[in-house]
C-alpha cells in the first residue's frame, strides 16, 4: 500500500518540517558550546569549561536511546502520528527552557545542573523524533522508491544545524549597528534568543503535524488487530530479531554516526579551538560545505534504490578511513602564523599600552592585528612587563594568537575540505533510513530500528566532539590525536558491514 505522488510529498513535507526544527532545536546548542561555556560553568579553567559543555552536549546523545526505546514502544503500541508529535512538544519546550536558564554567576552551580536536565529531556525527544519520522515517511512511500523518498528526511538534521548557524549569525550582526557591540551583547544575553525563537517554529510544526494521517500500513495492522502487544519483547527477545538490531548497530549506524558528528560539528570545533579562525568565518565556512553537499543526500538515497544501500554506506566509511587525517593536516597547515610570517605586513596596528602610577607591571596588551600579502590576519595578544618611562615593553611570554581571519582562498580552501567531509556523511546517511525500515517488520518497525540508531548516533557519534577533545588534551604532541576514534570506529563498522550486511536494495517490507 502506498500513497499518491502528491500524498507523498504532503506526508515528507510535514515530516520534514518538524524534524528539522528538533534537530534546529538539538544543535543549537552544540553551536554555541563555546558561548555556553562561559554562561554555566566557572571560568577558573575555561579548558575545563568547554570539556563540561560538551559533556552536557553529550549527555543528550547518550540519553537519545532511551528515547529510543520509550517512544519506539509508544509509536508501536498506539501510532506513528502521536508519537513524534509529543516528542516534537517536549524538544521545544526543553529548548525555549535553557534560553531561561540564569547563568552560573546568578544562581552557582544549579545552572549547569538545570541545563544538563534539560539537555537529558532533548535527547529523550529526540530519540522518539527520527525513527518515527523516517518511519511513517518509509510507510508511505511506493515500492521501488524508499531510498529516494527518505533521503528528503535525511537532509533534516543537516539543514537543522544549517538554521542553527545562519540564526546564530544573524543575531550576532543584529543586535547593534555596531558589530563590536553586538558580538559583546550576544556573548552577555543575545545568545539566548536563538533557544527561545524556537517556541514559535515548534508551534508551527503542531499545527502541520495535528493535519497528518495515521501511517497506511499501521492503520491497517490496527483494523486487523495485527498491533504488536510487546514490542520491546518482539524486538529484543527473539533471537532473529535481535541479531537484525546488533548487526544495524555495529555494521552500520556506529560508523554512520561518527562520520556524521566528525564531518560536522568536530571540523567546526577542531577549526575554532585548535585552528583559532575567527568565530564568524567559522561558522560561514561550515554553512557554505553544507549548502553545496545537501543535494548529495537526495542523491545517494535515490541511488540506493539503483544499486542497493550497502555499498555506498560503506564507501563513505572508507574514504572518511582514508582522508580524515590528510583533511585536517591541511587545516592545520593552511591557519599556520608561521607559514605566513615570511611575507612583509601591508598594515600593522600597534598596541597601546596604558601605564599607571606603579613603576613595574604586567599586562595583557590590547590586539594586535596584522595582514599579510595574501590577505591573512591575525589578532595577536601578548603579556608584558612594562616599565614607566620605558621606549618599549620587555616581553616575558610568548605571544599568543587568539584569533585569525582567513583570507578569501585559504577560505574557500577550509569550505572545500568541509565540504568533502559533509559529501562523506551524505553517503552513509543518504541511504540509511530505507535501510533500516527494510531490515524490520511493520508491527515493531519503529522501536527495533530506533534503537541502534541512536545508539550508533547518540552514544558513538555525538561522544566523537567530547573524546576527540579529551585525547587532544591527553596526547598534547599531536593535534590530530582526536582522529583515532571515528577513525577506529569506523574501520570496525566497515569490517563487519562488509562482511555481514545484505546489499538486497528493496524488499518486500508492506507486510
Amino acid at each position: 500500500m502506498s500513497t499518491s505522488p502528491k500524498g507523498i510529498w504532503k506526508v515528507i513535507g510535514a515530516s520534514s518540517v518538524g524534524t528539522l526544527i528538533e534537530w534546529y532545536d538539538f544543535y543549537i546548542f552544540g553551536s554555541l558550546a563555546t558561548v555556553i561555556a562561559t554562561q554555566f560553568f566557572p571560568q577558573t579553567n575555561p579548558t575545563a569549561a568547554l570539556l563540561s559543555t560538551l559533556a552536557t552536549f553529550a549527555a543528550g546523545f547518550i540519553v537519545r536511546p532511551f528515547g529510543a526505546l520509550v517512544f519506539g514502544r509508544l509509536g508501536d503500541l498506539v501510532g506513528r502520528k502521536y508519537t513524534f508529535l509529543l516528542t516534537l512538544i517536549i524538544m521545544g519546550g526543553s529548548t525555549f527552557a535553557i534560553g531561561l536558564v540564569p547563568s552560573y554567576e546568578s544562581i552557582g552551580f544549579a545552572a549547569p545542573v538545570i541545563v544538563l536536565l534539560l539537555r537529558l529531556l532533548q535527547g529523550l525527544a529526540l530519540g522518539g523524533e527520527y525513527g518515527g519520522a523516517a518511519t511513517y515517511v518509509a510507510e508511505h512511500a511506493p515500492p521501488g522508491k524508499r531510498g529516494y523518498y527518505t533521503s528528503w528526511i535525511q537532509t533534516t538534521a543537516t539543514l537543522g544545524l544549517f538554521v542553527s548557524l545562519g540564526v546564530i549569525l544573524l543575531v550576532r550582526h543584529g543586535l547593534d549597528s555596531d558589530i563590536n557591540v553586538s558580538i559583546q551583547k550576544f556573548n552577555d544575553w543575545g545568545w539566548r534568543i536563538p533557544f527561545l525563537v524556537s517556541i514559535v517554529l515548534v508551534g508551527v510544526s503542531i499545527y502541520i503535524r495535528l493535519k497528518m494521517n495515521e501511517s497506511p500500513l499501521f492503520s491497517r495492522l490496527k483494523s486487523e488487530g495485527k498491533v504488536s502487544v510487546n514490542p520491546l519483547k518482539e524486538s529484543f527477545g527473539h533471537k532473529t530479531n535481535l541479531k537484525m538490531v546488533l548487526l544495524a548497530l555495529f555494521g552500520a549506524t556506529m560508523g554512520q554516526g561518527v562520520v556524521w558528528y566528525t564531518g560536522q560539528f568536530y571540523a567546526q570545533s577542531f577549526i575554532e579551538t585548535v585552528c583559532k579562525v575567527d568565530f564568524e568565518q567559522s561558522r560561514t565556512m561550515l554553512i557554505w560545505a553544507i549548502l553545496f553537499a545537501t543535494p548529495f543526500f537526495v542523491v545517494f538515497g535515490s541511488w540506493s534504490d539503483k544499486v542497493g544501500r550497502k555499498w555506498i554506506m560503506m564507501a563513505g566509511m572508507f574514504l572518511a578511513i582514508i582522508f580524515y587525517r590528510p583533511i585536517y593536516q591541511q587545516f592545520l597547515d593552511l591557519s599556520d602564523i608561521t607559514t605566513y610570517q615570511t611575507q612583509t605586513p601591508v598594515s600593522v596596528s600597534e598596541p597601546v599600552i596604558h601605564t599607571d602610577e606603579i613603576n613595574e607591571q604586567t599586562i595583557t596588551t590590547t590586539s594586535m592585528v596584522k595582514t599579510f600579502a595574501d590577505g591573512f590576519a591575525y589578532t595577536q595578544k601578548s603579556r608584558d612587563t612594562v616599565f614607566v618611562g620605558a621606549s618599549k615593553p620587555v616581553a616575558d611570554a610568548a605571544p599568543v594568537y587568539t584569533e585569525k581571519k582567513l583570507s578569501t582562498t585559504v577560505y574557500w580552501k577550509f569550505v572545500f575540505l568541509i565540504f568533502v567531509q559533509v559529501i562523506f556523511v551524505t553517503m552513509v546517511y543518504g541511504p540509511i533510513a530505507a535501510f533500516l525500515v527494510e531490515m524490520f517488520p511493520t508491527r515493531i518497525r519503529y522501536t527495533s530500528m530506533s534503537l541502534p540508531y541512536h545508539i550508533g548516533n547518540g552514544v558513538f557519534g555525538g561522544l566523537t566532539p567530547f573524546i576527540a577533545l579529551l585525547l587532544t588534551t591527553i596526547n598534547t604532541g599531536d593535534k590530530l590525536v582526536g582522529l583515532m576514534y571515528p577513525i577506529i570506529i569506523s574501520f570496525v563498522c566497515l569490517i563487519i558491514g562488509m562482511v555481514y550486511i545484505s546489499n538486497k536494495a528493496d524488499p518486500d517490507v508492506s507486510d
